[in-house]
């Protein structure tokens, strides 16, 4: 995605995402700056490991949950139909109840997570549009981070792997309609 991100636009988050978003300290201006949504499976998984991250990467669920739009559950019926759709893709739970939510959606969303299984997910699913960095997202609320994004948050890094798994999925004719455009 290379335009800039409305803040009207719901923006579902991945785990790794919103524990970046932590570490670095921009929590608070994203939550505050977006419709931040995510799934009732990626805010369990941010209380897993806790005990082997630094302070700041510290999340209290009661807080994760007040300062988001939605924390959604996803049933069975939407993992099954995001399942035949991705076939050879291998989710991590949060992520698969991530995506599993964003087909059932209507109207625009973005989504923002760097697991190179979920991008994947995404382009095959005819979403790369959707996609977002969580660099862009923070610019766009303005936040400059003291500590630097890894990689893998970055814009430059999640345009070169969509293109990547772009032509992959076109060369394996992969791809699927999307839906509706943001």
């Amino acid at each position: 995605m290379s335009e800039p991100v409305s803040r009207g636009t719901p923006v579902l988050l991945d785990t790794n995402a919103i524990i970046e978003s932590h570490r670095i300290g921009a929590w608070r201006a994203l939550s505050g700056g977006y419709r931040v949504e995510t799934v009732e499976d990626c805010v369990t998984e941010t209380q897993t490991g806790f005990q082997m991250r630094r302070s700041e990467q510290s999340i209290v669920a009661n807080d994760l949950r007040a300062s988001l739009a939605g924390a959604h559950a996803v049933g069975n019926r939407e993992r099954a139909e995001l399942a035949v759709r991705i076939e050879g893709i291998a989710l991590d739970s949060g992520e698969e109840a991530l995506w599993a939510h964003a087909l059932s959606r209507k109207g625009g969303w973005l989504l923002c997570g760097p697991d190179r299984a979920s991008l994947r997910c995404g382009v095959r699913l005819g979403f790369r549009e959707r996609i977002v960095s969580l660099e862009a997202l923070l610019e766009g609320v303005g936040y400059r981070p003291k500590i630097s994004l890894k990689d893998h948050y970055t814009k430059k890094w999640l345009e070169r792997t969509l293109a990547e798994f772009v032509f992959a999925e076109r060369g394996r004719g992969g791809l699927q309609g999307g839906g509706v455009e943001p």
